[in-house]
Formats: C-alpha cells, structure tokens, sequence
C-alpha cells in the first residue's frame, strides 16, 4: 500500500511541500535551540513548561478520542463509524508523533529522553507516560493497518485485531489519565491540584478530537470526493456535544468550589486568567476570554438540533470548540498553573518567537503524516469501493 504514497495529482505533491517547507523552518531553528538552550524560549526557573507541553497536553487529548469512534463500532456495532475509524486511527498517529516531538524539544537536549528509558523510575509519572504513548502509537499503526490491508483485499480482520481494538480503548483512556496525573499529583500547583481534571481533560478529548477529525474530512471530502455518511455525522456531533457540555459543567464545578470555598490558593489563578492582576500580562485575560466566548458559541450552535444538523453552521461550531478547547487545555492550563508559584510569587511567561516557529515545525510533521496516512487509506477505500 505504500507505493500510493507516490501517486498524486500536482496539488498533493504542493501540499506535502508546503508541509515540507515548514518543518524545515522548524527544524532549522530547533538548531538554534540546541545550540543557545532553552533560553531562547519564554521558559524560566519558576516557569519550567510553556507552550511545548501545552501542546503536548492537547495532542494527547486528540490522541486519545479516537476511541469514541471505536467504542460505538466495535462494543455497540454501530457500523456508520467503520467507515471513518481508520481517519481517527491515523490522525492517532500523527498525534501521538506530534505528542514525542513536543517532549524531545521541552527537555532541551534530546539525548535526555534516553534516561527514561535506559535509567527507569517506576514512581515517576513521566516514565509511564511514556511508555503508554508508545504503546498507544504502535496500538494504532498495527490496527489502522491490517484492518485497511484487509479491507484492501475484502477480507475479514482476523480475531487478534479485534483483541488488540480492545486493549485500545482501555490504552486511550490510560494515555489520557496519565497524562492528567502529571499536572494534578503537583502539590502547590493549586490550579492542577483538583480530582476531576483526568475527568476534564477526558471530557475535553472527546469533545475537540471528534470535532477537528469531523472538520478535516469534511475538508478531505470536497477534495477527495466521498461521502461521510449523514448518519454517522448526526451521531459524531451528538457525542461532540454532550461531551462539550460535561467538559464546561466540570470546569464550572471548579470555578464554584473555588470562589464559594474561599480559598486564596485555588482563587489566585482564576483570577490571574480571566480578570488579571498587576503582575499579570494583559493578554492572558484576552486570550482567556475569547476560549470562553468560543466555548460558549459552539454550544450554543450545537446544542439546538436545527443547528446542530445545518451543514453551513456545523463547521463554525466545531471550528469555535475547538479553539476554546485549545486555548483552555492549551496555554491556558499551562499559565494557569504556574500562576502564582508555591511562594506566592508570579512569574509570568509568553511563548517566544522560536518556540512558535518550532512547534509550527512539529505541527506540519503532524499534517504530514496524517496527510500521507489519510491518502493510503482514501486510495485502497476507493479501489475496494468502500469509500
């Protein structure tokens, strides 16, 4: 199936240069990174994670949703989802890279990253984290594609797959959790220090994962020329909605048990994010703000069926989710949580030139991956008249 990789039409071959050039700018400037260090970065003493392991905190999240297209198709045989689920496999897998690539570049010098592996800590968080991505991302690659290869020669998946399909859907969930026991097991990092954020970043997973996969097929659709399905549309945004409406119900949970409480240390970030403070910087609150705006408009376009099923409104909806989960899971988590320090002092950080352009780098590795994934599995749907 590989060989599909080298048949395309001019535009294909435009796009994965596109992507090319990107990832070039990237890694030309993670020279400069490794050269200079991390002092390039927004990054500090009192701000040791910026916007590299916000991202990695969103893409785990994207990661991981693959499941609630797995989960409907193979525990509940709701067959509308077997169409797309090798599109939510394989943007697993971009994920998941993108995920590797973040942590290579936050740890600064990358030969870092074999001290989790060759000198083991089995009561760090970080080591188990590791090892259930890499799990996951091979969980992925082995599933997406025996189930195409089959599909390719219409034949039936054999019974190992299925196994494997369902140690999945545990495996996205633990992926996901591991990832939220990072940031909450921190004492003195009140903004992180709460039970229910593994429950809200799980909620927030399986609402913007859906969306973004939902977003780009309908992009991939005008282009490649397939039907989703009207079905598992309706069905994918229902999910996409109840799972929006939790991720907020949770979030607001915090925001009450924080004010009515009164405890200063579980009121100083929400402070500092939404109303700002002397030592803060003005647009944090912005940034916070238009999360909120877009969060509550998306809900407000996909709560209402007749919305909710008007294929014009529908792209604007997942569109504002999934900006306000970004911003909110994304740099917002990040500021959040180092705002004020366990001595009360505030620091404040802004993401820096070079740190953007880096991580647009990773992101076009990402959407290159995905890209030529998506075209293998396009191709074999077509000539097997799946698609």
């Amino acid at each position: 199936m590989l060989e599909k990789v080298l048949k395309g039409s001019p535009k294909y071959y435009m796009w994965l240069a596109f992507l090319g050039g990107l990832i070039g700018v990237g890694a030309i400037t993670y020279l400069f990174q490794l050269k200079y260090g991390l002092s390039l970065t927004g990054m500090s003493r009192n701000v040791t994670w910026g916007f590299y392991i916000a991202q990695f905190t969103y893409l785990v999240g994207i990661a991981a949703s693959a499941v609630m297209l797995v989960l409907p198709a193979y525990f509940h045989g709701y067959k509308q989802f077997k169409k797309i689920i090798i599109f939510g496999e394989f943007m697993a897998i971009g994920a998941v890279i993108m995920c590797m690539l973040f942590i290579v570049v936050d740890m600064g010098m990358p030969q870092r990253m074999l001290n989790v592996m060759l000198h083991p800590t089995f009561n760090s968080v970080m080591f188990y984290d590791m090892m259930v991505l890499i799990g996951y991302l091979c969980l992925n690659a082995i599933i997406g594609w025996k189930t195409l290869e089959c599909e390719r020669f219409q034949v039936v998946p054999p019974q190992w797959v299925k196994y494997l399909i369902y140690t999945s859907v545990i495996w996205a969930f633990s992926i996901h959790t591991v990832t939220a026991f990072l940031s909450q097991g921190l004492p003195g990092r009140h903004y992180w220090l709460t039970a229910v954020l593994a429950a809200r970043f799980l909620a927030s997973a399986f609402c913007a994962g859906p969306a973004l996969l939902l977003l780009l097929l309908m992009i991939v659709k005008r282009i490649a020329k397939f039907e989703i399905g009207k079905e598992a549309i309706k069905t994918l945004t229902i999910i996409i909605t109840y799972a929006m409406c939790l991720n907020v119900f949770l979030f607001l949970c915090e925001v009450f048990t924080s004010f009515y409480s009164n405890i200063p240390g579980h009121m100083h970030p929400l402070h500092y994010l939404f109303a700002g403070t002397e030592q803060g910087l003005p647009w944090v609150t912005y940034w916070m703000w238009i999360g909120a705006v877009m969060a509550i408009g998306s809900l407000v376009l996909l709560i209402p069926t007749s919305l909710r099923e008007n294929m014009k409104i529908l792209p604007w909806a997942l569109g504002m989710l999934v900006l306000a989960t970004w911003i909110d899971k994304g740099l917002g988590l990040i500021i959040g949580g180092f705002a004020p320090s366990p001595f009360e002092t505030w620091a404040s950080y802004a993401p820096t030139v070079p740190e953007l352009l880096i991580s647009l780098g990773i992101f076009a590795v990402g959407a290159f991956v995905v890209s030529i994934l998506w075209k293998i599995a396009i191709d074999v749907k077509k000539e097997a008249g799946t698609l």
